[in-house]
């Protein structure tokens, strides 16, 4: 499968999944005018690549300044992915990074953590 690499632009942030090393991170703002169109290509992709992987590392890097709530949607679609794939025995890291002043960013990233349990998930505050 091809490596996704999407620069960010104003309404968007950057996608960069490396399917080769399981690397894989959002960075930036998300408040794209058709979330489907934008995120749909890639979370497919990550999806079928996940399904296929019985051992392994994982680790995503969330990096986000804001997004909104049809971008909060894709998140949480995202954190399930993850967690279904931790639950098959394969090592699943989130870094979920954040202004150490946005108590904001932080308490939506432990929202999200909530529902994992076989997902390993670290709070980064920068």
């Amino acid at each position: 499968m091809d490596n996704i690499k999407r620069e960010p632009s104003k309404r968007t942030p950057s996608i960069d999944f490396n399917f080769t090393d399981n690397q894989f991170s959002i960075r930036g703002e998300s408040y794209p005018e058709d979330v489907s169109a934008f995120f749909g290509a890639p979370i497919s992709a990550l999806e079928q690549h996940l399904n296929k992987m019985e051992s392994g590392n994982v680790e995503f890097h969330f990096e986000l300044i804001y997004f909104n709530s049809t971008s909060a949607k894709v998140m949480m679609r995202l954190f399930e992915i993850l967690e279904e794939t931790a639950q098959k025995g394969v090592a699943v890291t989130i870094h979920w990074h954040y202004d150490a002043n946005d108590s904001n960013m932080e308490e939506l990233g432990e929202e999200f953590a909530e529902d994992l349990e076989a997902t390993q998930f670290n709070k980064c505050p920068k």
